[in-house]
């Protein structure tokens, strides 16, 4: 089968979703799988969420899964997790499947017994409340940061980690962050909620399992690659 991935939304995460999807199927198959990127602005689709243009999301995201399939693309899949926000409107206009990253990292979550998550992620992303919404369905609690720090991490995400520059004193105030939550809130998992933040949030940085939501997304477009 051939994956559609929409790309660009930053295109640092782009690039791994696309080694990662390579060299799964590759160890899994010793075969080269086939992929087609169609890669958006970035810059305009957060101008459009900065607005709540929805509509314009919409019509990029869908322009997008077009030429994924008249590129042959048979399923697709968005290398970010913001644009997931309009998820339902997205699919309902595809023309063709589109695997979610935030249904798959809720499958990911309760499968392995997390109760209380917090969610990371641009701003946009941590004030939808999508995440809460989606793992409330299933009786797992989400919690996202106070404005303030939502501010922070949001601006330690544009420009610099969109961009794949990792600046230390960053990823400190980052990891400061997270912490205070996962104290006060009794948290015993992370969402990392935008498929930029592993580039700097690594496995073990954190005192509590850090989910890298572009990680398991990869992974499930990989299951169905290889059936």
């Amino acid at each position: 089968m051939k994956i559609g991935i929409v790309g660009g939304i930053g295109p640092a995460s782009t690039l791994d979703y696309y080694r990662g999807i390579v060299n799964s199927c590759l160890a899994q198959t010793g075969s080269y799988p086939s992929v087609v990127i169609d890669s958006i602005d970035m810059n305009l689709m957060c101008g459009y969420f900065e607005n709540q243009c929805y509509n314009g999301v919409l019509r990029m995201i869908s322009d997008s899964l077009v030429n994924l399939k008249n590129a042959g693309a048979d399923f697709a899949a968005i290398a970010s997790n913001t644009p997931h926000i309009i998820f339902d409107r997205i699919k309902s206009v595809s023309p063709i499947p589109v695997v979610s990253i935030v249904e798959e990292t809720c499958k990911y979550i309760k499968e392995n017994g997390y109760k209380r998550i917090l969610v990371l992620g641009t701003g946009f992303t941590m004030k939808s409340g999508m995440y809460e919404a989606a793992l409330g369905e299933v009786n797992i609690k989400a919690f996202t940061p106070g404005e303030n720090d939502i501010k922070a991490v949001n601006s330690i995400i544009f420009p610099n980690l969109e961009n794949g520059v990792i600046i230390n004193e960053e990823k400190k105030t980052m990891i400061d962050i997270a912490e205070k939550y996962i104290s006060s809130y009794n948290i015993d998992a992370v969402i990392l909620g935008c498929t930029e933040i592993p580039l700097m949030i690594k496995e073990n940085d954190l005192s509590v399992p850090a989910i890298n939501t572009a990680q398991v997304h990869i992974d499930s477009i990989v299951r169905i690659i290889t059936g």
